[in-house]
């Protein structure tokens, strides 16, 4: 938590430095990479939980959203399966969301 705090601070620091007219075409590259490379991550995050809902829709003979559904109006049970395949969903849930915010760095 510590780092990710100083993180945000270093951050802020730069958006200050901007906001008063600073430029830099090094920051400007590596700000680029870094959020490029972060959008590959989680492509393939997106790739590897795409593959294991896959296999739970063939398995059950249902899509992940539709299960999902059903799994918190309480209509399917609490089974290992349905909780693991639950939090799988949630994981891309979050991936997408990551994959809006990174939108212009995908490749």
């Amino acid at each position: 938590m510590e780092a990710a705090i100083r993180t945000l601070d270093k951050l802020r620091s730069l958006e200050q430095l901007y906001r008063q007219g600073f430029r830099s075409e090094v920051i400007d590259r590596t700000l680029d990479k870094l959020l490029a490379a972060e959008a590959e991550l989680a492509l393939a995050e997106r790739r590897d939980l795409e593959a294991r809902l896959s296999t739970y829709e063939e398995q059950f003979n249902m899509s992940s959203r539709e299960f999902y559904r059903r799994f918190r109006a309480g209509e399917l049970g609490d089974g290992v399966d349905f909780v693991e395949w639950s939090v799988f969903y949630e994981m891309y849930q979050a991936i997408r969301q990551r994959l809006d915010v990174l939108g212009a760095y995908r490749q």
